[in-house]
C-alpha cells in the first residue's frame, strides 16, 4: 500500500514537472527547425568542399577560412561592415537622445502627439520602401540635390549611390534615418520613469536643465542606452535587406558588407562553402555581441 502510494505520488510529481516542458515544446521544436540545424548544416557545409553541388562533398577543413583571410573583398566588406555599424549605432543614440528629449517637453499634448507620430515613421516604413524613397530623394535629379544646389551647397548634382566614395556615407545616412526611432521610444520609456523627486533636489542645488541632463537623465538611462546600444549593434551589424535593395554592395566595393558578400559568393558565384564559412564568422560575432548583451542584462537585475 505504502509503496503504491509512493509510486503514484512519484507519477504526480513527475507529470506536474514536466507539464510546463509541454507547454514550449512547440516552439522549441520550430527553433530547432528553423535555427539549430540550420545552423549546424552551416558550420558543416563551411568544412566540404561542393557541399551542396554533389553528392559527397570533399572534406577540407579549415580552407574556406583560410581563404577568407587572402581574400581583399571580405577584409574591405569587414571594413566597411564596421564603419557602417560604429557611425550608424552612434548617430542612432545621439539623434534618438536628441529627440527623446524634445518629446518630455511640457508641451501641447495633442503636438506632442503629432510629433511622436512624424518622429516614429522611418521605423514603421519596410526597407523596401525606405530604400525606393532615399533612391528617388538622393537621385542626380532628385529633391536633395536640387535644395543642395538651389542653397549654393554644390554647382552639380552629385550621384549619391553612384559614386565610389560618396555611396557609404549615403548609406549610412539612410540607415541613421531608420534607425533613430527605436532608440528615441525605448529612451523616452526610461526617462518618464525617472522620479520627479530627483528634479525637485536638483533645483533646490540651483541645477540648470544642462545640468539635469548630465548628472541625473544620463545616469537613469545608462542601463537602457547600453542594452538598446547592444541591440543596435547586433542588428546593424547583420544588416541585410537595405543595403541590397539601395547599392547591393556597389559602385565596386565602396558598400560591400559582410552580409551582402555572402549574398553573392553563396546565390551568384555559388561558392556555397566559402559562403558558409563566412557566415559562420558573421555568427560569431554575433554571439559575442549577444553574449555581451546577456551578461550586461544579468548584471542590471
Amino acid at each position: 500500500m505504502i509503496k503504491s502510494s509512493l509510486l503514484n505520488n512519484t507519477k504526480y510529481s513527475f507529470l506536474k514537472n514536466i507539464n510546463p516542458y509541454l507547454f514550449i515544446a512547440p516552439a522549441i521544436l520550430i527553433l530547432l527547425a528553423l535555427l539549430v540545424f540550420p545552423i549546424i548544416k552551416v558550420f558543416q557545409f563551411s568544412l566540404y568542399n561542393n557541399c551542396i553541388i554533389i553528392d559527397k562533398p570533399e572534406w577540407v577543413g579549415l580552407k574556406h577560412f583560410h581563404d577568407l583571410l587572402s581574400d581583399s573583398i571580405f577584409f574591405k566588406a569587414f571594413t566597411n561592415t564596421v564603419i557602417f555599424t560604429f557611425f550608424s549605432v552612434i548617430f542612432h543614440l545621439i539623434l534618438g537622445f536628441i529627440f527623446t528629449l524634445l518629446l518630455n517637453q511640457p508641451i501641447n499634448n495633442k503636438a506632442l502627439a503629432y510629433f511622436r507620430i512624424i518622429l516614429i515613421l522611418p521605423w514603421i516604413f519596410t526597407a523596401t520602401i525606405v530604400a525606393i524613397n532615399w533612391r528617388l530623394l538622393l537621385d542626380p535629379m532628385g529633391i536633395i540635390n536640387y535644395l543642395l544646389n538651389q542653397l549654393g551647397i554644390i554647382n552639380s548634382y552629385l550621384e549619391w549611390f553612384g559614386s565610389y566614395y560618396l555611396a557609404l556615407p549615403a548609406l549610412i545616412l539612410v540607415n541613421i534615418w531608420r534607425g533613430y526611432p527605436f532608440i528615441m521610444v525605448s529612451l523616452l520609456a526610461g526617462l518618464q520613469g525617472i522620479q520627479n523627486n530627483l528634479y525637485e533636489a536638483a533645483e533646490v542645488d540651483g541645477a540648470n536643465e544642462w545640468q539635469k541632463i548630465i548628472y541625473i537623465k544620463i545616469p537613469q538611462l545608462k542601463p537602457i542606452i547600453l542594452s538598446v546600444g547592444v541591440l543596435d549593434t547586433i542588428w546593424t551589424f547583420r544588416l541585410f535587406p537595405l543595403i541590397w535593395l539601395t547599392t547591393g554592395g556597389g559602385p565596386g566595393n565602396s558598400t560591400e558588407m559582410l552580409s551582402t558578400y555572402t549574398y553573392k559568393l553563396a546565390f551568384e558565384q555559388f561558392k556555397f562553402s566559402k559562403a558558409s564559412a563566412l557566415a559562420v564568422v558573421i555568427l560569431v560575432v554575433v554571439t559575442s555581441l549577444s553574449y555581451f548583451y546577456v551578461k550586461q542584462q544579468k548584471q542590471l537585475e
